[in-house]
């Protein structure tokens, strides 16, 4: 993947994503039509391979372009680790998307530190606590999701491209 040093180099990794993209979103609806066992286990070896290698905090990018959703239940775990009421956590940090979802009012998240750590790491949200989404069960039925993170994430770029030779 796109990394000098120690950091990940962004500018390619976009540029090589937008390359593959047209060729990933093929490959992604056809993974669809498989048998679910057998992608779901081979997504999450992928998964675990791909993630011994890369290091989130050398990039943060899911963090410094998109939000996440905040249930009712995040918002009440990270206004309380803020030592905020959810009325004043949701004024100040958040707004209602299109889906009518509670999402960040702006991105980078206002909670990324400037070396890439979360400080309400151990508050997350869910959705948070669970991207890339590339080691859930039935992954057959999150694939736009996945070919959508493939723009987001190296790691899922990464294992999208080692999936297409195992596949």
């Amino acid at each position: 993947m796109a990394s000098e040093g120690n950091a990940l180099n962004l500018e390619k990794f976009y540029q090589q994503a937008k390359n593959k993209a047209p060729e990933n979103k093929k490959f992604l609806q056809r993974v669809k039509k498989l048998d679910p066992r057998k992608v779901d286990d081979v997504f999450h070896d992928t998964h675990d391979a791909v993630f011994e290698e890369i290091d989130c905090l050398t990039c943060a990018n899911c963090c410094k372009t998109t939000s996440p959703i905040f249930y009712q239940t995040d918002i009440e775990r990270v206004a309380k680790a803020l030592r905020m009421k959810p009325g004043d956590f949701i004024e100040k940090y958040l707004r209602v998307d299109e889906d009518r979802d509670y999402v960040l009012q702006s991105s980078p998240c206002p909670f990324l530190d400037n070396e890439n750590y979360c400080s309400v790491y151990e508050d997350r949200p869910k959705a948070c606590r669970e991207y890339p989404h590339t080691d859930r069960k039935k992954m057959v039925q999150i694939m736009d999701l996945t070919y959508k993170n493939t723009q987001v994430c190296p790691a899922v770029l990464e294992m999208v491209e080692r999936l297409k030779k195992i596949l």
